[in-house]
């Protein structure tokens, strides 16, 4: 099966191919990963104010793909924070905070969310 490489501007790369190659992402998982990075990196300057600059996150996202048509149905993203040092009503502020945070500047959610328009052509 064939792997294709992305590249960045800033020189990254990132190897994709189908679930059968190894050391590659999937498309999907490629997906995930976006909206991921872009919920943590949108709620990043909330959190570090309350927690400190060390704290520690893992954004989960999940959804299984619906194979006959070709999309995710439902992606649900899960943040896994260590609370533990905050009172219950400053729980539910951080929470609000960091949800309005990501609504407000993750692109890739917003983008999921509001749908767009994709359009595929052959460069000459």
């Amino acid at each position: 099966m064939r792997r294709y490489t992305g590249h960045s501007s800033r020189g990254a790369e990132v190897l994709v191919g189908s679930e059968d190659v190894e050391g590659v992402f999937t498309p999907g998982e490629l997906l995930k990963i976006a909206l991921a990075a872009c919920s943590g990196m949108s709620s990043d300057a909330p959190l570090r104010s309350r927690l400190g600059d060390d704290y520690k996150t893992t954004i989960r996202v999940s959804g299984p793909p619906d194979r006959e048509n070709e999309v995710y149905p439902l992606l649900q993203e899960s943040m896994e924070l260590d609370l533990s040092s905050l009172s219950e009503d400053e729980i539910k502020r951080l929470k609000i905070v960091v949800e309005r945070a990501i609504d407000k500047v993750c692109t890739v959610g917003r983008t999921l969310k509001a749908g767009t328009e994709v359009t595929f052509g052959f460069a000459e």
